[in-house]
């Protein structure tokens, strides 16, 4: 795969689109579409105003399903794979690979128990990684002392947890998902697997007593000074910011039990006053960005939900494969990998598992220009969340970034950051505006990764053969209904922004890549021709007015083989998606 250059990639794309005969089946339902358009335009009543006026309306409802079956399509007609070449980073590459930032963000610790952020934490610094390089940070925006206990508890057990991982190459690396998997029986007489299981049983003990408790005992509190933070806190939205860096990369000091260096591991909690508006989630990763740019300030940065674990110890190096690409890499923004959920029923009775979005519309999207940012599960460059546009002349040089040394120590840094992450100090900054995470709309990583597009960056979508992340989707219908509303109506915000593809990124985007991004942007206008559909079709037939052919008329079998063909079609691809059909169709 080289040239005489002596180039090799470090990844490659390969098409994974749907066999021929798919193909034609979809063109015979855009062959019955058509008919249906035909049929309402020669058909159009002459008498009966409401007839005539229902009539026109449903000619309406069917185009706009029309337009947005075409783009659907359009999206999934030829979708694209990307595998990397790890072996190839690592032989050129190892030492020079850049320093990594890790976001882990929570926000309610009865939500979200410290038990399980510190498994997800666990497993970031777990990552197949120079240790040097890397730097997890926890932002607490429920400034939850039981959330700090719990991260003390865990820097302390991964002295022993990661050189656990690393010795037997452990997959996957959140502790409780790894014994969860590994039963007792397989290890019984293996002493450092029982003695490790033992330290991880005692840990997660103490954490669920403390949190049970509610509270924070005094004698845990004289275990580390940061607790007496938590003398000034008067609520969860009123008090100071709050910085301890638990685990300090650069400290000799900072050894596992098998004396190797251990990752920078850092808690924040942004200060949150009532008079300031706090922008949520993407006020508390532009904190994350400013405070970690004065501890470690890594090249890359990596952002998860608390309740996705890393599943795949490679994630970062299959990552850096994209970036260092040196014909590439220097015009990506951002890698996205797919949100995989690992609590879903067996009949997904919600349709949470989105197997259709990730393996078949995201990677169409990709063939199309590139995925949009969902929020978790992604890899930016440091300099596109800087406002920092993609320029031809101009190459990231991620090396010399990476070199950049930081200078103070823990107790000096931590002081530093408490003014980066205060209510202050985005007052009359572009923050929110052209700098870090948008601010003023539902969604506001979707809002983010187009405007990061519109810069001038690519992005690249990955899902590789083991998942990279697995996380916990909604369990009952209200919990489904909540996060369907919050993702309509902010796709709906995009779309009509002034910021939104048809006012701005037009000017940045090819035609076919704003088209793809409005199978989502679309997606809540979608309910007014569905409900027009519903509702007049059957007042009009109570008052003996007919809106279809006949059974006997041959336009009736196009409205049949129309929303029948789609139907099975719709079957086809979610199992396509699942690997039913995959091998007895290629």
């Amino acid at each position: 795969m080289g040239n005489t250059n002596g180039y090799l990639p470090l990844f490659e794309t390969k098409s994974s689109g749907r066999p021929f005969l798919i193909k034609l089946y979809v063109l015979t339902i855009f062959v019955a579409i058509c008919m249906i358009w035909v049929y309402r335009v020669r058909y159009l009543p002459v008498e009966g105003v409401l007839e005539r006026w229902a009539w026109i309306g449903m000619f309406f409802a069917e185009l706009w399903f029309s337009i947005y079956w075409f783009i659907t399509h359009l999206v999934r007609w030829n979708p694209i794979c990307r595998y990397t070449f790890k072996d190839r980073l690592s032989q050129r590459f190892e030492k020079d690979l850049p320093g990594v930032d890790i976001f882990v963000c929570t926000a309610d610790a009865e939500m979200e128990p410290p038990i399980m952020v510190i498994n997800t934490v666990l497993s970031m610094m777990a990552y197949d990684y120079p240790p040097e390089k890397l730097s997890v940070f926890l932002s607490d925006d429920g400034v939850s002392e039981l959330t700090f206990y719990a991260m003390l508890e865990a820097s302390r057990f991964s002295k022993y947890w990661l050189p656990f991982c690393k010795q037997f190459n452990v997959e996957p690396r959140s502790p409780e998902a790894y014994f969860h998997n590994e039963p007792l029986d397989d290890h019984v007489n293996d002493k450092e697997w029982l003695f490790i299981k033992k330290l991880y049983g005692d840990m997660k003990n103490r954490i669920e007593v403390t949190s049970k408790q509610g509270q924070v005992s005094e004698d845990i509190r004289k275990e580390h000074k940061g607790f007496s933070e938590w003398d000034f806190v008067s609520s969860r939205h009123d008090h100071q910011t709050i910085v301890q860096i638990l685990i300090d990369g650069r400290d000799p000091l900072a050894m596992d039990s098998e004396a190797q260096r251990l990752p920078t591991l850092v808690y924040l909690s942004r200060e949150k006053r009532p008079h300031y508006p706090h922008n949520f989630k993407a006020g508390a990763m532009n904190a994350l960005i400013r405070v970690s740019s004065r501890i470690s300030n890594g090249p890359i940065i990596m952002n998860v939900d608390c309740d996705m674990y890393s599943n795949n110890s490679n994630s970062i190096r299959d990552a850096l494969c994209f970036f260092m690409d040196e014909e590439k890499g220097h015009e990506l923004g951002y890698v996205q990998y797919p949100q995989s959920m690992k609590n879903v029923t067996k009949n997904d009775l919600y349709g949470n598992s989105m197997k259709v979005i990730f393996k078949m519309e995201f990677p169409g999207i990709d063939a199309n220009g590139g995925p949009m940012y969902i929020g978790t599960g992604c890899f930016h460059r440091r300099v596109n969340l800087c406002e920092r546009k993609h320029c031809n002349e101009h190459e990231v040089d991620s090396k010399r970034e990476s070199d950049m040394k930081i200078e103070g120590n823990a107790r000096d840094v931590e002081e530093e950051c408490k003014a980066l992450a205060s209510c202050a100090y985005e007052e009359n900054t572009q923050w929110g505006k052209e700098v870090g995470l948008m601010y003023g709309y539902l969604l506001e990583d979707g809002m983010t990764g187009f405007s990061i597009r519109c810069r001038g960056w690519r992005s690249v979508y990955f899902n590789p053969e083991r998942k990279a992340f697995l996380g916990l989707a909604p369990t009952t219908l209200l919990q489904t209904l909540v996060q369907q509303e919050r993702w309509s109506k902010g796709e709906l915000h995009i779309l009509l922004s002034r910021r939104g593809p048809f006012f701005d990124g037009y000017k940045s985007l090819p035609l076919r890549l704003l088209l793809s991004y409005c199978i989502y942007f679309l997606w809540a206008a979608n309910c007014f021709p569905t409900l027009y559909y519903v509702v007049v079709p059957s007042l009009c037939m109570l008052r003996g007015i007919s809106l279809f052919p006949k059974a006997s008329s041959p336009w009736f079998q196009a409205f049949a083989y129309a929303i029948l063909a789609d139907r099975a079609y719709g079957l086809v691809e979610f199992l396509w998606c699942d690997g039913t059909f995959q091998g007895l169709v290629e």
